[in-house]
């Protein structure tokens, strides 16, 4: 870690270097632990993509630092070369101050300069100027010694500066390394894969096929919650898409809505294994994928959280699959699936990090999954944008 005396920059990179070092670890930990085995080439492929991915960000981050120090450090040698000027010249000063101050060093000068006055006032405006060229010999002094301390410390500084760059491309290098490694894997993985191109885009299907058996639910579940709500206010003339909010809930929803980017995540402790949006195979980088939530992998015996005080108005449950729960949070709605086990019930009411049920792990590949979509009304939103640092 750098150490203290940080500008903003340096404390914004270094937290971005933690975060960066701290999903790497989760990773590891989370998706390739006792995995590599059993797990399915589809899901290797897609851990390692996320570690290279991570890697590739955090040298991205340590080369940032080290610019930023190579620049501290150009200031630095510049402003200690100004200072020992600047200190050449206050030192040669106060030695021909010492110089003039030694040759009419006696008492006697002293006096004589003061009796030779014509007036009182020409002695009173000698003594006056005796004693601030004594003040004045006193603040060079003073200043010598501050603009020392000062160079002293830079030079402390410039040292603890050069160290850290040092740290940074050593540790750069140790990425570097394991980058390396993880990409030839990652060609020894792909070139499996090809052998056997049939089971991979099978196995793709599947997914693909679960994903939208699930999402259908969970939109007719909303457009059924909508529907119902809206009759119950007695509003049949509002939109079947859109829900008619009483004072509480439109309250709940402004809450809501005033917290985007600041949401908590839905499980304690995890790494977002799949993002949002459409993105590249991990194979075929032509084919693309289009993931409607996102997939947060987290440790077995994990629960699902609330993100955010609400309602449940529905439990889903896919025919052959698992179980998830949805909750309305004013018109937002919050989604969590693949759960095994849930802990409420359609009508209770929630707070954040309130416990949902507990996520299922899957047995063939020891993974712990969470799937989570949000919703306002019936459009979909992507979470990255809501869930803090997700």
């Amino acid at each position: 870690m750098l150490a203290h005396g940080q500008t903003g920059e340096q404390k914004e990179l270094e937290s971005r270097k933690e975060q960066l070092e701290n999903e790497i670890r989760e990773i590891n930990r989370l998706l390739f632990a006792e995995r590599r085995q059993k797990g399915s080439v589809l899901d290797q492929m897609e851990a390692l993509n996320q570690k290279i991915n991570r890697q590739q960000q955090l040298i991205r981050v340590t080369n940032q630092q080290s610019n930023l120090l190579n620049r501290q450090i150009n200031a630095n040698i510049r402003s200690i070369t100004k200072l020992r000027e600047d200190l050449e010249t206050l030192k040669e000063d106060y030695a021909q101050m010492i110089r003039k101050s030694y040759q009419n060093r006696s008492q006697q000068n002293r006096l004589l300069f003061l009796m030779s006055s014509t007036t009182f006032f020409q002695a009173f405006k000698r003594l006056q100027y005796m004693k601030q060229y004594t003040q004045f010999r006193k603040k060079q002094g003073e200043e010598i010694v501050a603009k020392t301390e000062e160079l002293s410390a830079l030079n402390n500084d410039l040292t603890r500066q050069r160290k850290e760059k040092e740290l940074l491309i050593a540790q750069n290098r140790r990425i570097k390394d394991q980058l390396t490694a993880e990409v030839e894997s990652q060609q020894s993985l792909l070139k499996a894969i090809r052998r056997n191109e049939s089971a991979y885009a099978s196995e793709i299907e599947q997914k693909r096929r679960e994903a939208r058996a699930i999402e259908r639910q969970i939109e007719s579940l909303i457009r059924s919650a909508i529907a119902a709500s809206n009759r119950e206010s007695g509003n049949t003339a509002a939109s079947s898409s859109t829900f008619a909010l009483t004072p509480e809930a439109t309250l709940i929803a402004n809450n809501f809505s005033s917290n985007k980017g600041r949401l908590i995540w839905p499980v304690e402790k995890g790494v977002k294994k799949q993002g949002y949006g459409i993105y590249a195979d991990a194979v075929y980088p032509g084919v693309k994928h289009q993931s409607n939530g996102v997939i947060i992998a987290t440790d077995e015996g994990a629960r699902a959280r609330a993100v955010f005080e609400g309602e449940v108005i529905a439990v889903l449950a896919v025919p052959g699959g698992n179980k998830g729960v949805q909750i309305k949070h004013g018109n937002y709605i919050s989604t969590y699936y693949n759960l095994s086990e849930l802990y409420v019930k359609k009508g209770d009411k929630v707070r954040a990090k309130d416990a949902l049920g507990t996520i299922y792990t899957n047995r063939s590949n020891g993974l712990t999954q969470l799937k989570f979509y949000l919703y306002k009304d019936a459009t979909r939103l992507n979470p990255e944008e809501w869930i803090y640092r997700l």
